[in-house]
């Protein structure tokens, strides 16, 4: 559910924070006072272009934050978050945060890590679903509309097994895909393939070898001029006139002399002895380097060419010798299929008219349950259009069902069928999909019919209604009332309602205003208490009469 929405300087919210309460919630006030405002809050938190004339006048930028609480949430939000690079929710709360500015910097975070307009939609589908003159009217679109119908009969293992089944054939199509080529090119892909191999086989790369070669080849490259400074260093030590042993020694007899006469410096003299001990260690491990410097042009000549050969390979096949080793593997792979391609072909044409046959066994048998559905479906929601105001309407599924599975028509991995809601709202007229429907009030009390039919079923959490009470009066009004409260008992539900007996069925109902301060003009939203929720109550339905506000106790008593 939507927990906390917080606004700043969108339109006519400066800094507007609201805490939402679980079940129904109504959101009422006069025309213009900017309810229309939280829905297109919702909205650029649920990924919708931003619109920067929105951004309030005076202010340099706009910033929408939503909190969720996901903890009953259905939907496979952990590795949604992982895979995406987000970082995981905390206590159960999902943070999103979208910013714009005037001048074109638009940015927004999940859970305080940076993502993209793509990721919020992606999440939106899942969080929040809006019904009313506005985008993100999921059950308009075929696809979700086949979902519903699944989950309304419980066939979401069902449709799970027939997906599976259609991965799998994907995959073989690829496989088939690879060695289905003409002759000639079938010959170059094997020289090729043959040549990548060979070329790799025969370098018998080993993953940690550059690293030493490279420090052989430094040292080769500069032998002669290793030596040189090793032997200087050795002169300097030992070999020279006025070497540093030879001064050593005098300084040591010097320390001796000066020890005869005073015994207490003989510390020095054993600082002098570790001082010459260190320097004759020197001098030998220096004699033993000197010795070990190999003046060899042949060898030298080999490491180069090795290095040659490494460096060419990298630059065809892979930024490093693991990534070239793992190229050449991935080489004989494809070499040995397509050495046995017609045995490999053979292989997958039988692997997939095997799966052609589950799959279309598959596919009827689900598209029968579905069809077993509709009827049930249909009356489910015709029983609740009644009470909407549509006495004599009308409702149903079209579904159309592939008849066959094959290379050329590949099934979608929701099964063979397509369907589309039809509805009539007035008897003689004949149905026509749903998405074809003009009226936005008749628009929103369908979807608020099929929304309470399957309340139990759908796992979005969070249904905003707005206009779904246009056009609407009298007991419809009241039974639009009820329906928003049945809704809301299985999720939260907000609802922007002109109607008092619609807010009256609410859970929490929150009021939005206008104020004037200083010049501005701000737009405010506010939880009612029981007192202040009559009061407004009392304005829908036409003031502060006495009578109003006894009509507006009556409804409360009633809802």
């Amino acid at each position: 559910m939507l927990t906390t929405l917080r606004i700043k300087n969108l339109a006519l919210v400066s800094d507007l924070t609201v805490e939402f309460r679980p079940g129904f919630n109504a959101l009422t006030g006069e025309t213009g006072a900017g309810k229309s405002i939280i829905i297109g809050a919702l909205n650029l938190l649920l990924g919708e272009r931003a619109d920067r004339t929105l951004i309030r006048s005076g202010t340099d930028g706009c910033t929408v934050e939503g909190a969720f609480d996901i903890s009953k949430l259905k939907a496979p939000l952990p590795e949604f978050l992982e895979e995406n690079g987000l970082e995981p929710c905390e206590d159960g709360q999902l943070v999103i945060k979208r910013t714009f500015t005037a001048t074109g910097t638009n940015r927004q975070f999940v859970n305080g890590s940076p993502t993209t307009l793509n990721t919020l939609g992606s999440l939106g589908e899942w969080l929040v679903d809006m019904h009313g003159p506005h985008e993100h009217q999921s059950l308009l679109h075929a696809a979700k509309q086949l979902e519903i119908l699944d989950a309304f009969g419980g066939l979401a293992e069902a449709r799970a097994q027939f997906a599976a089944l259609v991965k799998q054939r994907q995959e073989l199509e690829a496989s088939k895909a690879d060695l289905v080529i003409d002759e000639r090119t079938y010959a170059q892909q094997l020289d090729l393939l043959r040549h990548q191999v060979n070329e790799i086989t025969a370098a018998r790369l080993k993953p940690d070898e550059e690293a030493g070669l490279d420090e052989e080849y430094q040292r080769g490259t500069n032998s002669v001029r290793l030596l040189e400074l090793s032997r200087s260093a050795i002169d300097a030590l030992s070999e020279a006139e006025g070497n540093i042993m030879d001064q050593l020694g005098s300084v040591g007899r010097v320390l001796h002399e000066l020890q005869r006469i005073d015994s207490t410096t003989g510390s020095l003299t054993e600082k002098h002895a570790a001082i010459v001990s260190s320097l004759n260690d020197l001098q030998h491990e220096l004699t033993q380097y000197a010795d070990r410097v190999d003046i060899d042009p042949e060898r030298v000549a080999e490491v180069e060419q090795r290095l040659n050969l490494i460096h060419s390979l990298k630059r065809k096949y892979g930024s490093t010798l693991e990534a070239v080793i793992a190229f050449g593997n991935e080489s004989a792979e494809k070499l040995q299929q397509l050495e046995s391609r017609d045995a490999e072909l053979e292989r997958i044409n039988n692997a997939l008219a095997k799966l052609n046959k589950q799959l279309l066994e598959t596919g009827k048998d689900l598209s029968a349950k579905r069809k077993k559905l509709v009827p049930k479906l249909s009356k489910a929601v015709v029983v609740q259009l009644n009470d909407l105001g549509f006495q004599q309407s009308h409702f149903d599924v079209r579904i159309e069902s592939a008849t066959e599975v094959s290379g050329e028509k590949l099934p979608a991995s929701s099964g063979l069928d397509t369907i589309e809601f039809l509805f009539a709202p007035n008897p003689g007229e004949p149905a026509h999909p749903l998405r074809a429907i003009a009226s936005s009030g008749e628009m929103a009390r369908v979807m608020l019919a099929l929304k309470t039919v399957l309340a139990a079923h759908d796992q979005i959490p969070v249904l905003v209604f707005d206009e779904v009470d246009a056009n609407v009066g009298g007991e419809t009004a009241n039974a639009v009332g009820d329906k928003m409260r049945q809704i809301g008992a299985n999720r939260q539900a907000l609802c922007i309602t002109h109607l008092a007996p619609v807010a009256a069925c609410a859970d929490a109902h929150y009021v939005v205003s206008k104020k004037v301060a200083e010049g501005r003009t701000t737009t405010s939203l506010e939880l009612l208490d029981a007192k202040a929720r009559v009061s407004e109550l009392a304005r829908m339905l036409g003031g502060q009469s006495t009578e109003a506000r006894t009509h507006a106790e009556a409804l409360l008593r009633k809802a």
